[in-house]
């Protein structure tokens, strides 16, 4: 397995969240290879991190490939890196 990890900078967190909860997380849940994703923000709640999980590292470069930044400034993207998952509990 490995995962896409996408680190943000959040500008409009109520924008952000609906984007995240009605966009991308439809469609990410759909994407071939697709096992789990976790959509995290940080204390203070001016930044968030994704962490995606799919079953090839192809899938997921893939997948990286296709991030794209809340429209309207809600947020901008800092990192997008891919990573193999070495273990999971």
């Amino acid at each position: 397995m490995h995962a896409v990890v996408v680190s943000v900078a959040i500008q409009d967190g109520e924008a952000a969240t609906k984007y995240l909860r009605e966009e991308v997380v439809p469609q990410v849940s759909q994407a071939p290879g697709f096992v789990a994703g976790y959509w995290v923000r940080l204390e203070g709640g001016n930044s968030g991190r994704g962490v995606i999980i799919f079953e090839s590292e192809d899938v997921a470069r893939a997948a990286s490939q296709r991030v794209s930044a809340a429209p309207g400034g809600a947020t901008t993207i800092d990192s997008v890196d891919v990573g193999e998952v070495v273990a999971n509990a």
